[in-house]
């Protein structure tokens, strides 16, 4: 009976190995960079909806949480305001205000439309994170 074996089967193993191993570090850095990217779009938007005599708190206060599993097993980050402005009202609270519009104040939506943009750029750039980060650990470019 013929044997046959593979040497580079072994390596190729091996790379599969550290791929699996480094797993948890290539998805926070891919949603990372999704997250960014959307970010990005509202904070713009964010800038061009506001009036002039606005203090840059609002802005100020918007980023992206750390990235977290939730109890599905799914990575994810969130995008949104924190904390409270200088006399007391909580920065999400003035975001959907602005967002939604309330009976006062007509809406200016700065959120929907960004995610509306940047859906497809912000899976193309989880995507190359992606594909960088394999081609890195699985010794290719």
């Amino acid at each position: 009976m013929a044997t046959i074996s593979f040497k580079k089967g072994d390596d190729y193993a091996l790379k599969l190995s550290r791929l699996a191993t480094k797993s948890e570090e290539v998805a926070k850095k891919a949603i990372y960079e999704g997250a960014k990217v959307v970010a990005d779009k509202i904070k713009s938007n964010l800038k061009g909806v506001l009036s002039d005599e606005a203090t840059g708190e609002l802005v100020a206060s918007f980023g992206i949480t750390p990235i977290q599993r939730d109890s599905d097993g799914n990575w994810s980050a969130k995008i949104g305001f924190d904390g409270y402005d200088s006399s007391g009202t909580p920065n999400q609270l003035k975001a959907r205000a602005l967002e939604s519009g309330t009976s006062k104040q007509k809406k200016s939506p700065f959120v929907r439309p960004a995610v509306n943009a940047t859906r497809k750029k912000a899976v193309e750039a989880m995507k190359k994170v992606i594909d960088s980060e394999t081609d890195k650990i699985m010794g290719g470019k």
